[in-house]
């Protein structure tokens, strides 16, 4: 064992460098893992502008938005290792012998990593680790689309990293499949290098991404948006030639006799992006089924104690700053429980039930021995909705208490919200619900 860490965060976005600052802060003795050759993750490529709105009140491209955060954090004692790998994660024994990981391990006071890089392979012990890897993009075979496997058929992502880090264009004339936010931006993007985008198709009847991007990027180029319309096909052997376009149901299945074949030289996917938690799922951190992230408290500590998540990786967010605010409830709460001021037994956990109208939310448990006076809920609802009151109710075995209400004008889901809960005069035990509901709003 070459080092011993409060706390290890895996990933060097922007999630993971604010909670790197968080716990240096704290006092933590911090190490900062990241497979690329530069810290900013997929900031680094988003030349446009947009970022730090809430933390910063003026618009900053990605890689500003980055810089402020990494000179901040050269500032402090956080030892960073770049263009490393973790390979393995064990748990870390009284006996300080490695150990299979496992949420019900006895005995553990922290965690092995073994990490890959130039340098070879290296083992390190860690009292808390922080996983903040980020998400990936669904691919054309993960939406089935049919056809060949042609040159051309790029993520948004992908086509990003291409335009605006290689200089190099990656078609011609091409077409969008999925309205996300990424793939609107691209879409503004490959216009503005002289790309004909023939237009954005979306499978939903409502557009994936923010208003300001539908407007900004689609709107202001004259970039057609066409609603409950997908890619069925690819045709081409080399180099992508033509796409397959078909209307589809409310059920998002392709109607008969709709087909519409689009000469192009370029298909960018837009069509998703999946938390990226291979490692935690490999020792053994339970996911959600609706953010696709691990389970977690308020703390963003997952069911495996000294385990926390933030992020991407915990759930996608619309905008950076809620990443980097997530990064820094984990990294200022792995600092609390490395230095011994939280208490290690078994959690107490009241639960966040959420209803059908709700797509998605965040924590999932309030932790009742760290429970604090006011808690940060994100929330997303699963469909599109008007004039709508989002409560939140305790649930009592004989009544239900309101602790917190609020009207809104319109929600979409492709728009997290962020509220605050005031605790501070709530009875919670150990099993208590809070449930989380949209009704109409009544007028006043």
């Amino acid at each position: 064992m070459t080092a011993m860490y409060d706390v290890t965060v895996i990933g060097g976005g922007p999630a993971g460098i604010a909670a790197a600052i968080a716990a240096d802060k704290s006092g933590a003795r911090v190490l900062l893992i990241e497979r690329e050759a530069r810290l900013g993750g997929i900031l680094k490529q988003c030349i446009h502008d947009g970022f730090g709105l809430l933390r910063f009140q003026e618009k900053l491209s990605g890689p500003e938005y980055a810089y402020r955060f990494i000179h901040t954090l050269q500032q402090t004692r956080v030892e960073v290792h770049t263009l490393s790998f973790v390979t393995h994660i064990n748990a870390l024994s009284k006996t300080e012998d490695d150990q299979p990981l496992s949420s019900n391990s006895k005995g553990t006071t922290g965690f092995v990593v073994t990490i890959t890089s130039a340098k070879g392979m290296e083992k390190i012990a860690t009292q808390t680790l922080i996983f903040s890897t980020g998400c990936r993009e669904r691919t054309a075979r993960q939406v089935a689309i049919h056809g060949t496997r042609p040159a051309g058929v790029l993520t948004a992502g992908s086509a990003q990293y291409y335009t605006n880090i290689l200089g190099q264009l990656p078609c011609r004339r091409c077409v969008i499949l999925g309205s996300g936010d990424i793939g609107l931006i691209m879409a503004r993007r490959l216009h503005l290098e002289g790309a004909e985008v023939l237009g954005v198709y979306e499978a939903k009847p409502t557009p994936s991404g923010l208003s300001r991007n539908i407007a900004q990027c689609l709107d202001d180029f004259a970039i057609p948006l066409h609603l409950n319309k997908t890619v069925t096909r690819v045709f081409g052997d080399k180099r992508l030639e033509a796409v397959e376009i078909m209307s589809v149901n409310e059920a998002m299945e392709p109607i008969a006799h709709t087909e519409e074949r689009i000469a192009c030289d370029g298909l960018i996917l837009s069509v998703g992006l999946i938390p990226e938690n291979e490692l935690a799922e490999r020792i053994g951190v339970p996911l959600s089924p609706l953010t696709k992230g691990p389970v977690c408290d308020q703390c963003n500590m997952t069911r495996i104690p000294g385990v926390f998540s933030c992020g991407n990786a915990l759930q996608v967010n619309d905008l950076v700053d809620y990443v980097s605010e997530s990064g820094e409830i984990a990294g200022r709460a792995a600092a609390v429980f490395a230095m011994g001021k939280e208490v290690h037994s078994a959690p107490r956990y009241a639960e966040l039930c959420p209803s059908k109208d709700i797509l998605a939310v965040t924590p999932q448990l309030l932790n009742l021995d760290s429970l604090e006076d006011r808690v940060t809920v994100f929330f997303r609802v699963r469909e599109e909705c008007s004039s709508v009151c989002v409560r939140f109710m305790l649930e009592h075995s004989d009544r239900q208490i309101e602790i917190f209400s609020r009207k809104y004008p319109h929600l979409r889901p492709p728009e997290m919200e962020r509220v605050i809960l005031n605790l501070k005069n709530s009875t919670l035990s150990e099993h208590t619900r809070i449930m989380i509901t949209v009704e109409k709003a009544r007028s006043s």
